[in-house]
């Protein structure tokens, strides 16, 4: 499976991935990671590589997580893959939802609780082929 991880600290998109390596462990499906720094090159790289997964920090240059998440789910035929954004604080929430994203996390990342809303995401659309609701 392909994961998108979009934030300018590189110690965010490391972090991210050890926490999808708790959801290979449960699936036993390995993760193929693309990494951008930047949310414009993030956006064209989710409709160039199609990932099943997108994970963008709320503040990334270029352009924001939610920029990032509205962009993807605001097209005629829309993004399919999980989007989720990374939030500073759990008052931003609304933002996540307004943008379309389909999960958000708060910083510090739970790494097992980042797997569980990434497996309630990605196993409904694997076996169905259409978004999770």
């Amino acid at each position: 499976m392909k994961a998108l991880l979009i934030g300018d600290d590189p110690d965010l998109r490391a972090h991210l991935r050890v926490a999808l390596g708790n959801v290979q462990r449960r699936t036993g499906e390995g993760w193929e990671f693309i990494e951008e720094s930047n949310g414009l090159r993030g956006i064209a790289a989710a409709w160039r590589e199609r990932p099943q997964l997108v994970v963008t920090d709320e503040i990334v240059s270029g352009a924001g997580g939610f920029a990032v998440a509205k962009d993807l789910r605001g097209q005629m035929e829309p993004f399919p893959g999980a989007i989720i954004i990374v939030l500073a604080r759990v008052q931003d929430a609304w933002l996540a939802d307004w943008a379309g994203a389909d999960a958000w996390v708060t910083r510090p990342i739970d790494p097992f609780a980042l797997a569980d809303t990434v497996v309630s995401l990605v196993a409904p659309r694997e076996a169905t082929g259409a978004p999770a609701p």
